[in-house]
Parts: structure tokens; sequence; C-alpha cells
């Protein structure tokens, strides 16, 4: 199985931009229009792109929608839309925006019933998101501790149905210090479903080491956006893996 090389399109007050470590207050902005970057990552070979509405995530309804499908209606491949999703009716107009998968982060920790009915409904596009700190669950944008372990969460999404877990340690996020390949190993391991990795890629050798994870696929942000290394190297690299 190849790793799958997700780039990913923060949205925040209709701007693509990156934060370190979640922290809305140490923001990178680089491009004020983020359907040009999907047509660029596009451009340049992604098979799939991760976008996430960051005021979204920290007002607890999507708010940069517009944006979300616009990038959706802009590009031909598979968008995975992320943000403030915390309710069936949210996750509907997701779906009508036209997301191929569609993830819930602090929805499934405060209202785990929403994964069961949300995997009824949309069996194949839920995701569901673990974002850790020293393996705590967070939520709300990463703003605000849950007290659950992040592992013994993902596992009780996988039995209420979800069919993928993307799990992020958000200490390693936009800081370009290298992703956590225990972690990600653990819930690939652990867990009996795909696995995506989020948080820290820096290098080509950070790809290949996820790659040998069992991860299904590796969010990458940052290093793309300031030109650690480009799109195309990273796909050829990973196909050799």
């Amino acid at each position: 199985m190849t790793l799958e090389v997700i780039p990913a399109i923060d949205i925040r007050g209709g701007r693509c931009v990156r934060l370190l470590q979640g922290d809305f207050d140490q923001e990178t902005v680089y491009e004020n229009d983020p359907t040009t970057v999907a047509k660029e990552w596009e451009t340049q070979g992604a098979k799939r792109l991760h976008v996430v509405d960051l005021d979204g995530a920290k007002e607890g309804h999507p708010v940069n929608g517009v944006d979300v499908a616009s990038i959706c209606a802009a590009v031909t491949i598979p968008v995975e839309v992320s943000g403030g999703l915390r309710n069936i009716e949210d996750i509907e107009v997701a779906a009508a925006w036209g997301a191929d998968r569609i993830q819930l982060g602090s929805a499934a920790v405060n209202n785990p019933e929403l994964v069961d009915l949300a995997v009824k409904q949309f069996p194949k596009m839920i995701v569901v998101a673990i974002d850790t700190r020293g393996g705590e669950a967070l939520t709300e944008g990463w703003l605000e501790e849950s007290g659950a372990d992040g592992l013994m969460l993902a596992q009780e999404m996988v039995e209420r149905g979800a069919p993928r877990i993307m799990v992020t340690d958000v200490g390693r996020d936009g800081s370009l210090e290298g992703p956590n390949i225990s972690l990600a190993e653990e819930f690939a391991r652990a867990l009996p479903v795909p696995v995506v990795a989020s948080g820290g890629v820096t290098t080509i050798n950070d790809l290949q080491a996820l790659a040998k994870t069992g991860c299904e696929g590796a969010i990458v942000g940052k290093a793309l956006y300031e030109g650690r290394f480009t799109l195309r190297k990273a796909l050829e690299t990973v196909a050799t893996c």
C-alpha cells in the first residue's frame, strides 16, 4: 500500500493559513484565495485534499463554508472537509458542498451518538479525528482538554462504526519538528481501520518513516507551503516505499 500524501488547506478568515500547534495567535498567511491553492495542489499531482475550516472548529459551526464549497467545485479530486461540523445537519451540508470525506473531531468526543447516526447515513464518508497532546484527546479546535485517552477514544469510535481515523499530535502540528512516528504506528497497529497521520511532517524522510507505520496516509501542510520539498517529489518518493 502506497502512503497517500494529502496536502492540507487550512482556512481562517477566508484565507489559506497555517497555525503553530493550533495556536490562533501564531498564524502565517500563505494565500488570500484558498481555491487557488487547491487548484495548484491538484495540478502538482495531489490525489486528495484535506480542507479545514479553522474558524468553524473554534466557533463550533461552519464559518468558511463558501470557500470550502468553492474548493470542492473547483477540483476534480476528492476533498475531505473538517472544522465545526457538530450535528447531522452540518454533515449533510458538507456532503452537499461536494465533500468526499467528512471529518468529525470535537463532536465525536462530546456527542458520540452523532457518530452512530453519521456512519449510518454516510457509511463510507466519515473520518473521526483524534487530536492528542500527551496522549489526551483535545476538542474545540484543540483549545479544550477532554480527559479522554486518545487511543481508547479511537477504539470506541471504530466500535461505533467509524470507517477511518485520523490522529494528530498537536504538539507537532505546524512545528516542522517531525511527526510522532510512534503515535502513528501505535494507532495503525491497534485499529482495524485505515489510519491517517497528521502533524509535524518536515522532510521526505518523515514520509518514508510514516510509510512504514502502516498508516494509510499523511496530512502535509507547512512543509509544502514553505518549500521543504515539493508535492511531486513527495509523491515520487512514497511510490517507491
